[in-house]
């Protein structure tokens, strides 16, 4: 399994076959009107399954979570790193929703914040963070409600429709 480490301003590790947990924030924190978080939202799920497997993404009024595992670039031989895939979200997001606004300048802080996930159970606990936040922010009653959110639907002859968003994992 192959370990990378680059660093900007924060330290970035990339680990082959892990689950990373990304945030990126809006620059100086400005409030993404609800038109831009569904460019938001489609930009995140653009390269999945291409470049990432997507597990989860939500995008906040200010901020950005997504829970990825990078794949495998076949042409180079070579994972795609999570820097490749953040630029790609991020500039294709910045450009399109600039557009849209009929803004100009940096949409994003150059920086993003991201964390290699270790286990299973605590994939679990990041995808319920991220699906709850939302919630947890009073935005919406029930985490299911927040239309700036995507998740991988896992098919289980257990699964429900009803319940928290551990319950429904």
């Amino acid at each position: 399994m192959r370990t990378a480490f680059y660093r900007r301003q924060l330290p970035h590790l990339q680990r082959d076959e892990r689950q990373h947990f990304v945030t990126f924030c809006t620059d100086h924190r400005w409030i993404l009107p609800e038109t831009s978080r569904r460019i938001v939202l489609e930009c995140c799920l653009h390269d999945n399954e291409m470049k990432f497997d997507l597990r989860a993404a939500v995008v906040m009024p200010d901020h950005v979570h997504m829970i990825f595992m990078p794949l495998i670039n076949q042409q180079a031989k070579e994972i795609y790193s999570p820097a490749e895939i953040m630029n790609a979200v991020k500039g294709a997001s910045a450009h399109k929703v600039n557009k849209l606004l009929g803004r100009k300048g940096r949409l994003w802080q150059p920086e993003s914040f991201d964390h290699v996930l270790r286990s299973s159970e605590s994939l679990d606990a990041k995808i319920i963070y991220l699906l709850e936040n939302p919630q947890r922010r009073g935005l919406v009653r029930e985490w299911s409600d927040y239309p700036w959110l995507w998740k991988r639907q896992i098919m289980s002859q257990f699964s429900s429709d009803s319940g928290t968003a551990h319950e429904r994992l």
